[in-house]
């Protein structure tokens, strides 16, 4: 059996009403997803499936942590994750949905498999910018060496003119005078 098919919630034969599923997000979820850039999480799903005859609705909460790579000093961290959301289910023959939040399934499916909106729920409630947290008296907490190291290779900016422009700036310095 396909590892991500645990991430499906069967409704066929449940009466009409609220439903509630929980599911647990782990490595090897990450692992069975293909080219994921997040290797490493625990996190923790609730859903509440609301079916009714020509409807279905999921509101899903996704909470817990991820193991990113710092963009300031590219050590690992884990990263919290919140995420609250709606999908829908709509039933149709025509497979084509106008809405991020609306799957179209056909009459004869009795499952839907949730975990490829997990992972991409996921990965969009992490900031574009990943850097490790300050401390309490707001200090960074990233990697000091590597920070020294950043710091020595960077190059200021008024170091690396080109010596040409320099003498065309004193030209037009001179013409403005």
């Amino acid at each position: 059996m396909d590892y991500l098919g645990k991430y499906s919630i069967k409704f066929e034969g449940l009466e009409e009403g609220v439903h509630n599923f929980e599911f647990d997000i782990n490595d090897k979820f990450f692992s069975n997803i293909e080219y994921s850039e997040i290797k490493k999480g625990e996190l923790k799903v609730h859903v509440v499936l609301k079916k009714s005859s020509l409807l279905m609705s999921l509101d899903i909460a996704i909470d817990g942590k991820v193991r990113v790579a710092c963009d300031r000093c590219t050590d690992e961290f884990d990263m919290p994750v919140e995420f609250n959301g709606s999908l829908f289910v709509k039933f149709s023959e025509e497979r084509d949905s106008l809405d991020d939040n609306v799957i179209v399934l056909s009459n004869s499916d009795n499952e839907i498999n949730i975990a490829h909106y997990l992972y991409e729920s996921i990965n969009l409630s992490l900031p574009l910018r990943r850097v490790h947290p300050d401390d309490d008296e707001g200090n960074s907490t990233c990697n000091p060496e590597m920070l020294e190291d950043i710091e020595e290779k960077s190059v200021n900016s008024e170091e690396r003119t080109d010596p040409r422009w320099d003498r065309l700036k004193d030209l037009m310095a001179n013409k403005n005078k």
